[in-house]
């Protein structure tokens, strides 16, 4: 007899105990190592799937669905979805969704993290110290930038930008700015601890600049040279949200010359590559996109792709609402127009 269920593609090894129920439900298609997929064997795959949980690393636009027929939903294991062309997605008829929210506290713990280690020198310091160049203690060796007292500055107040701005504000006394697409209602300002600038006021007065806003063609290269340029020569760069956001030479090319003090990574625009000349400095902190990486974040964030997988696919008894679509509205007028099925079973 044949197997009517649902055949579902993973396009990466993800977290075992938030997958595995899944196996007596749909016909699953798994991955056991990291692969490099190219663009036409992303399209080979969703080509025979009814859904897919994809990554980061996975880009998917119209010519990896143009095959995919019988293609219902595509759930990106993360919060951001630049990966996906959402508009190519939606007039396929596709649902896309993401894992918003339960990674906040987590990756705002990993941002407040690369801040303390950039602004103190951490990681340049114990380089230093396994290269056997500490030889006596010395009142100037690796003076820092305080944290408590000085002004942090972030850009892109969404939920994670909240949570940094509460730990800032509330935990280490600091003076927090923001700017945003819109002002926060003033409950709310008041909540984190945080006051609206700005963009120029924002790079002039920050002591410690995070990034946390979303990446698009907008806002490519926001952080180049003339913003660098308004920026205190004294002051950290820390970047969380996407490696497209700052001009990476630009950023090298300042902190080699003394025009801004450190910076800390955990993006980067060519990633998993980067660049050289980054690597070659000793005042930038680098972490591999690491910002949600905590064993309960990852496997919460799993299991929310699942559910959105699950209701997407109507595993329930009927298509119900996916707890975190992108394009819900978009894509199932689409299949009105197309005739494509509803994913009722």
């Amino acid at each position: 007899m044949a197997d009517t269920r649902p055949t579902v593609w993973v396009s990466q090894p993800l977290i075992d105990a938030a997958i595995a129920p899944l196996r007596d439900r749909v016909q699953l298609r798994s991955t056991d190592t990291v692969t490099a997929w190219s663009p036409d064997q992303i399209a080979e795959q969703l080509a025979s799937a009814d859904g897919a949980i994809i990554t980061l690393n996975e880009r998917i636009g119209a010519a990896q669905v143009a095959d995919a027929a019988q293609l219902q939903v595509i759930a990106n294991v993360g919060v951001g979805y630049n990966n996906l062309d959402v508009d190519a997605l939606s007039a396929a008829g596709i649902l896309a969704s993401n894992t918003p929210d339960v990674l906040t506290g987590t990756t705002a713990d990993l941002g407040f993290a690369l801040l303390m280690a950039t602004a103190r020198r951490i990681t340049e310091s114990e380089r230093w110290l396994r290269e056997g160049q500490w030889q006596q203690w010395s009142f100037q060796t690796m003076l820092g930038a305080d944290i408590h007292g000085s002004t942090l500055g972030i850009l892109g107040m969404g939920r994670i930008g909240q949570g940094i701005a509460r730990r800032g504000a509330h935990g280490f006394g600091m003076k927090v700015l923001y700017h945003n697409r819109s002002q926060l209602p003033a409950a709310t300002e008041a909540e984190v601890g945080a006051t609206y600038v700005d963009l120029d006021t924002l790079l002039a007065q920050s002591d410690h600049l995070l990034l946390v806003l979303p990446y698009t063609p907008a806002s490519h290269h926001l952080i180049d040279a003339v913003a660098l340029a308004k920026m205190k020569p004294s002051a950290t760069l820390v970047n969380i949200a996407r490696g497209g956001l700052v001009d990476e030479i630009a950023l090298a090319d300042a902190l080699a010359n003394g025009r801004l003090a450190a910076a800390g990574l955990d993006v980067y625009e060519g990633e998993p590559k980067v660049r050289p000349e980054l690597l070659a400095l000793r005042n930038v902190v680098l972490t591999p996109h690491i910002g949600s990486a905590s064993l309960a974040t990852r496997t919460a964030m799993v299991q929310l792709a699942v559910d959105n997988l699950v209701a997407g696919l109507g595993l329930d008894g009927g298509l119900s609402r996916m707890p975190s679509a992108i394009n819900a509205d978009a894509a199932m007028a689409a299949r009105v127009t197309l005739g494509k099925k509803t994913g009722k079973r």
